[in-house]
């Protein structure tokens, strides 16, 4: 008996344990759920802990309660201005009513594309209406929310709400990236020319200014150094005038010694001249004195009283050769004849 008490205890545990199972569940606070009744939907639970439902007459749908992702994938888009972007959005929703969503899109997956089909559409409606620089950079944020605003308003049948559309990437297609790269070389190359060009013109204003100036200083200092050359000219001939003053009669005998040094040097050049001539005037006097003419007939005779030798070829008499500017000594003036 005792042993037939406890088979059938056992037993009926195993019966309730096995209704319990069929009858209870739980929600998880990440989670809601709807019991459906032969399909139906018959209560909404969205809180989380332990529920009951009627055994193989209910059963239990589980819909998320986070945030979920819709990562649509990259598309073309015409803008205003007739550029082509190639843009990259996403989109976060939430499941606000189990029993709406159940009924328009079931689960996750029919309403991931539900949506991204909606927000792909919003995307190149309000894109399409903007230009290529007011979608890159001045109102992107406005935009963005635009696009919300629309995703919202067309998703609300399904029981979702759309907490965030972003636009991730916005780029040009590849053929058009190369055009404009191109096209923005260009355009730095144009820049870099003028900017070349303009600096050649300045360098050579400042080379023509600086080369007549240099034209300005040499003649200046060329002019400066005339003066200075005529003011030295006249000092040295005043001092030689003043020398010759002194000893007349030195002075044109020291001139005739340099003129002999330099006249009667050795070499191919001749020159006719006569014993009288005023060049030997030292040679016939060692005064200098000019000796008297000759009566017709007579050959001039020396103080010694020879005759002179006939005329003989001689070298030409030269004036001494003034002396370099470099040696400092300056040009004596030739004394006139006595």
């Amino acid at each position: 008996m005792n042993r037939t008490a406890l088979t059938t205890a056992l037993i009926i545990l195993g019966i309730a344990a096995v209704m319990a199972y069929l009858t209870l569940f739980t929600v998880d606070q990440t989670q809601q759920a709807i019991v459906l009744e032969f399909g139906k939907p018959k209560r909404e639970i969205k809180d989380p802990g332990l529920h009951y439902k009627v055994p193989f007459i209910q059963n239990v749908e589980y819909f998320d309660k986070r945030i979920l992702d819709i990562d649509t994938a990259s598309q073309e888009v015409i803008a205003s201005d007739q550029k082509r972007l190639v843009v990259d959005a996403f989109a976060r929703y939430r499941i606000t009513d189990p029993l709406m969503f159940f009924q328009s899109v079931r689960d996750e997956t029919i309403a991931n594309s539900r949506i991204g089909a909606i927000l792909e559409a919003s995307l190149r409606r309000v894109l399409g209406s903007a230009s290529f620089q007011t979608v890159v950079r001045d109102k992107r944020e406005d935009l963005m929310r635009t696009i919300l605003s629309q995703v919202n308003q067309e998703a609300s049948g399904f029981g979702v709400q759309i907490v965030d559309v972003r636009i991730k990437r916005v780029d040009l297609p590849e053929a058009n990236m190369q055009a404009i790269y191109r096209r923005m070389q260009t355009e730095r190359q144009r820049q870099a020319a003028e900017f070349r060009a303009e600096g050649e013109g300045a360098a050579r204003r400042i080379r023509a200014t600086a080369d007549r100036q240099v034209t300005v200083i040499k003649a200046d200092a060329t002019g400066e150094s005339e003066r200075i050359r005529g003011d030295g000219d006249a000092q040295r001939n005043r001092i030689y005038a003043e020398a010759y003053n002194q000893d007349p009669e030195f002075f044109g005998f020291y001139r005739s010694m340099q003129a002999y040094e330099k006249g009667l040097q050795a070499g191919d050049t001749r020159l006719l001249l006569t014993p009288d001539s005023e060049f030997f005037k030292y040679f016939n006097d060692a005064s200098g004195k000019t000796p008297p003419p000759a009566k017709a007939g007579e050959h001039p005779t020396s103080p010694t009283g020879t005759k002179p030798a006939p005329e003989a070829a001689m070298p030409p008499p030269a004036e001494p050769e003034p002396r370099a500017a470099a040696s400092g000594e300056p040009n004596a003036p030739t004394p006139p004849p006595q």
